[in-house]
C-alpha cells in the first residue's frame, strides 16, 4: 500500500476513532476543509455537522456512544500528480449498552474525496447519506 494510500485510510480510521471515543469535536475537525452531503439540498460544513451530531449522538456517562465504527472495504483511486482521491469504502456501527446487547445497529456506504495540502491529506467531501441497513438506533440517537 503506498503512503497516501495508508495516511487516507487512516483518516477513515480516525474518525471512526474519534467518534466512538465520544471526541465530537476532534471527529468534525476532521472536515474542516470538506463539503458534508447530508440529506438536505444544500451540503453542509463542519460545524453544521457538529451541531448535528451533539443535539443527535447519546452520550453514556463514560463520555462515549457506546458504539465501534467499523470501516471496511475501503476502494482508493489516488491521483499523485492532482494530489487528489477519492474512495468509496462500507461502515457498520455495533453498539452495546447496559439494556442492549452487542449488536449491528446501522450499516451503509461513504463516498470521500480527499486533496493533498502541503503533503497532507485531508477529507475535500463527504457523501454521508448512503444510510443503507438500519437496525436498533433507540440507545445511540437522542430523539
Amino acid at each position: 500500500m503506498s503512503t497516501s494510500a495508508v495516511q487516507i485510510c487512516n483518516l477513515l480510521y480516525r474518525y471512526a476513532e474519534c467518534l466512538d471515543r465520544g471526541q465530537l469535536i476532534e471527529a468534525s475537525r476532521l472536515f474542516a476543509h470538506a463539503r458534508i452531503k447530508v440529506q438536505t439540498p444544500e451540503p453542509i460544513d463542519h460545524t453544521t455537522l457538529l451541531g448535528i451530531w451533539q443535539q443527535r449522538i447519546k452520550l453514556y456517562p463514560c463520555g462515549t456512544p457506546r458504539t465501534r465504527h467499523v470501516i471496511s472495504n475501503p476502494l482508493i483511486d489516488i491521483n499523485e500528480v492532482a494530489g487528489t482521491a477519492t474512495v468509496r469504502s462500507c461502515y457498520t456501527v455495533f453498539q452495546a449498552t447496559d439494556t442492549l446487547p452487542l449488536q449491528a445497529i446501522a450499516g451503509g456506504r461513504y463516498l470521500d474525496e480527499f486533496e493533498r495540502v502541503d503533503g497532507v491529506w485531508r477529507f475535500s467531501f463527504r457523501d454521508y447519506s448512503q444510510l443503507d441497513m438500519i437496525g436498533d438506533l433507540s440507545g445511540h440517537l437522542l430523539g
